[in-house]
């Protein structure tokens, strides 16, 4: 699903999508449309415009996420601002692109977010990971038995949490593209998680950041 305000935009990015072989199941003008049609729309990936004309973007993905959690957020905005990038990753959003990216790198945000890989226009993954750190220094809060997960999971988290993708991990271990991803699944769940960022905040949190070469990727 693409939403965004400017009909000329919106109509691009569905159309580039189309002819790259997506299914574009809806598009919207603003975020109530947004809202009303992703329950019949159920998309896979909501490319979303920060800007838009009724309510911050910022919320949008706030409320895109729990009116349909299985979908994952990219957003697509002019604005390379700090403050907007965090704010939109700590409302849900998987990944973050600027609207200068290039049409290929565009279409590989896209392929990437849809199997679960956390996307980011270069030098804003820093900015993301820099803040988790930052979060990751204050105090913890105290709760009960942190949940166990096995070798492999670890081993798995450590390099989803250096920026590594799917493929990369896969290639490394030797696995398929498939068994990474139910290990990072089944993470997701034992750790009670949404997405592979509050995974890096997870493996941030606990130390698990140093043990694995992030091969280069975004």
């Amino acid at each position: 699903m693409v939403v965004d305000d400017h009909p000329m935009w919106r109509d691009a990015v569905a159309r580039d999508l189309a002819e790259a072989g997506y299914d574009v199941a809806a598009t919207a003008a603003d975020g109530a449309q947004a809202l009303r049609v992703i329950g019949a729309a159920r998309p896979d990936v909501v490319v979303l415009d920060l800007q838009l004309p009724d309510t911050s973007g910022v919320e949008v993905t706030r409320a895109l996420r729990a009116a349909c959690p299985a979908a994952r957020v990219l957003v697509l905005s002019a604005s390379g601002e700090q403050q907007d990038v965090l704010d939109a990753v700590k409302a849900g959003a998987v990944g973050y692109l600027l609207k200068s990216a290039a049409l290929p790198d565009f279409l590989e945000a896209v392929r990437r977010t849809a199997e679960g890989d956390a996307v980011f226009t270069p030098g804003l993954a820093a900015l993301v990971l820099g803040e988790f750190r930052r979060l990751a220094s204050a105090p913890a809060t105290a709760g009960g038995d942190a949940p166990t997960l096995t070798e492999r999971e670890t081993e798995i988290l450590r390099m989803v949490a250096t920026g590594m993708s799917y493929k990369q991990i896969a290639s490394r271990l030797v696995l398929s593209h498939r068994t990474v991803q139910n290990h990072v699944q089944n993470s997701l769940g034992k750790l009670h998680l949404h997405n592979r960022v509050e995974l890096v905040r997870y493996a941030i949190e606990h130390g698990l950041t140093g043990a694995a070469d992030p091969g280069g990727s975004q």
